[in-house]
């Protein structure tokens, strides 16, 4: 009774709201895929906490550089700095659009990276890893825990999804001059 003495019947959302005239079983879908969502992102989370548990942690606040490739149509892609992480080096390289001819001419950007092992290893290294936002960084993420073993004759991981928010998230990134992450690694005890 107080909500509906509270709040007008007839204002501008109202009469604009296409939810009152849905169907229950509308409704019903919608809200069970919000469910579905969140315990996902719960899901993930949780495992993200579990990860804190190992004893071998590091993380690393990277810059990504931009550089364009010498072929005859160039290709932009953004790269780290070398950096250490388990006594090994380490870098990050980034595609934009998966390496597409013209990423300039598509509203929909994505961006992929990859964790690359420089050093040599003579025993496989099992690595879970995530990117969030790094210091004076305010590029919205949605953490991600990628896993990889890097061996003697794989040194570079797959490129995975940069787990940005949205696309328009990505075209902001795009525009820095750098881009400022932070890479947390686990390594998985054997």
């Amino acid at each position: 009774m107080f909500l509906a003495r509270s709040f007008p019947r007839n204002g501008p959302h109202e009469k604009e709201c296409s939810a009152p005239s849905k169907k229950g079983e509308e409704v019903l879908e919608v809200v069970k895929q919000k469910e579905s969502k969140h315990k996902e992102e719960v899901k993930n989370y949780r495992n993200i906490l579990g990860l804190l548990s190992y004893e071998k942690i590091t993380f690393n606040d990277i810059q990504l550089r931009p550089y364009r490739t010498d072929d005859f149509s160039t290709k932009l892609y953004y790269e780290s700095g070398r950096f250490t992480a388990f006594s090994q080096q380490w870098l990050i390289k980034t595609a934009v659009n998966d390496h597409e001819r013209h990423p300039s001419h598509t509203i929909e950007r994505r961006m992929t990276f990859q964790l690359v092992l420089k050093s040599r290893v003579t025993t496989p290294m099992d690595v879970h890893y995530l990117v969030i936002n790094g210091p004076n960084s305010d590029v919205k993420i949605n953490p991600q825990v990628y896993r990889f073993e890097f061996t003697e004759e794989k040194t570079e991981s797959p490129y995975e999804t940069l787990p940005l928010v949205d696309s328009a998230e990505c075209n902001k990134i795009l525009a820095n001059k750098t881009i400022n992450l932070r890479l947390i690694l686990f390594q998985v005890p054997k």
